[in-house]
């Protein structure tokens, strides 16, 4: 089988995407196929180091000069290449291999739910929303669509303005390595390299995108800790925006929540093995990622009760509502989750092996191999009936 993935460029500075895209072609590498990939280079981005500016030029690159080569590229290719799109973010570029066999990953609708003004947390500006609207022209012209869960199915199926020819749900394999640790010897090491002591156990929480509800997990950690007294720190991984430094430094509790940037991969695992808690009170999600890796890791997690987060936690999860939006209920909700929290937190030494032991069985089901397996079937499928047809 020839493949060629179209990915997002590097200047885009993206981090989960990458890594799937590069977990696809080397597991079908691996597999004995053709792998090519393909994405826009960086020419008009380097002219000018403002960010806005850079933002605009970079999209020279990939909607103007990129579109140019890939059509001259295409008649290299045999007629039996499947052209896999790894993001439905790069709609734009569907119509140009709309007639080639060619399949397309849905992650998250969370940008174009916004730009329609489903999620009142993250209006669009008028620009913010005819950018989602050409990613959906784009990619509505495709035929083949794998999305990451359920949830992702429904909402592609609600926004596409035909129905798929195939549209199928692979939930996703891990990129890296996750695994339980003893956690007293995990917050040894991982104390040590952040430089902190957490002998006694943290809360924590992952992610960089607003979707994440960082604001909420501080309101949460608060309740949390004006409500039981206890003295737990917060490590927040990821660069804090500017209104939440603001957040953090409103709280009577400040000292000890602590921001982490930069960490690398096994410092992120080290994270996972040796937290007490792990806090995940998403507004919405695609797929959630951390809830499996924490599980995966042996960490409890406390997310929120609607898909995909239900369906990623399984029966392992601990179960809050979603933060509402109302900012008079927000105190209300916070200390609501700060009884789950404490319920984690307080639970006897067999409760925690049992509920560990769950969360551990349920991430089984994000097998790479599992994964690439039948990402595979579909690639196969999709190629052998579309070239049948050609």
């Amino acid at each position: 089988m020839n493949l060629v993935f179209l990915t997002h460029p590097s200047f885009s500075n993206l981090l989960s995407l990458p890594r799937f895209a590069r977990m696809l072609a080397d597991g079908m590498s691996s597999r004995g196929h053709t792998v090519e990939i393909l994405s826009p280079t960086a020419r008009f981005v380097n002219l000018h180091s403002h960010p806005t500016v850079r933002k605009w030029l970079g999209y020279i690159d990939q909607y103007i000069v990129f579109p140019k080569q890939l059509k001259e590229k295409l008649k290299k290719y045999p007629p039996d290449t499947l052209f896999v799109f790894i993001d439905q973010a790069l709609g734009p570029w569907v119509p140009i291999v709309a007639n080639r066999p060619h399949v397309i990953h849905c992650h998250d609708f969370m940008a174009l739910r916004s730009a329609l003004g489903e999620i009142a947390e993250n209006p669009l500006t008028w620009t913010g929303q005819q950018y989602q609207a050409l990613i959906r022209r784009g990619f509505s012209k495709g035929k083949h669509f794998i999305s990451v869960s359920n949830t992702t199915k429904d909402d592609l199926h609600r926004l596409l303005f035909t129905k798929p020819e195939t549209s199928d749900v692979v939930y996703n394999g891990f990129h890296n390595p996750f695994y339980a640790l003893d956690p007293v010897e995990a917050r040894k090491r991982f104390g040590e390299r952040i430089n902190l002591n957490v002998a006694q156990g943290y809360l924590l929480h992952i992610g960089r995108n607003w979707y994440k509800n960082r604001a909420g997990v501080l309101e949460i950690y608060d309740a949390w800790r004006s409500k039981y007294q206890k003295k737990l720190p917060l490590l927040m991984v990821g660069d804090p925006t500017k209104d939440l430094v603001v957040r953090q430094q409103q709280s009577p509790f400040k000292d000890d929540i602590q921001w982490l940037r930069g960490l690398d991969d096994e410092s992120v695992r080290l994270a996972y093995a040796g937290a007490t808690v792990f806090i995940f009170p998403s507004l919405g999600e695609g797929f959630g990622w951390p809830i499996a890796e924490a599980m995966a890791s042996g960490c409890p997690v406390i997310t929120t009760g609607e898909a995909p987060m239900t369906e990623v936690a399984g029966n392992a999860g601990f179960l809050i509502p979603r933060m509402p939006f109302d900012k008079s209920k927000v105190r209300d909700w916070a200390s609501n989750a700060a009884d789950v929290v404490n319920k984690v937190t307080s639970m006897s030494g067999l409760d925690r092996s049992a509920i560990v032991n769950a969360g551990i069985e349920n991430a089984k089901r994000f097998d790479t191999k599992r994964a690439l397996d039948r990402i595979e079937e579909i690639y196969l499928r999709i190629l052998a009936n579309d070239v049948t047809i050609g």
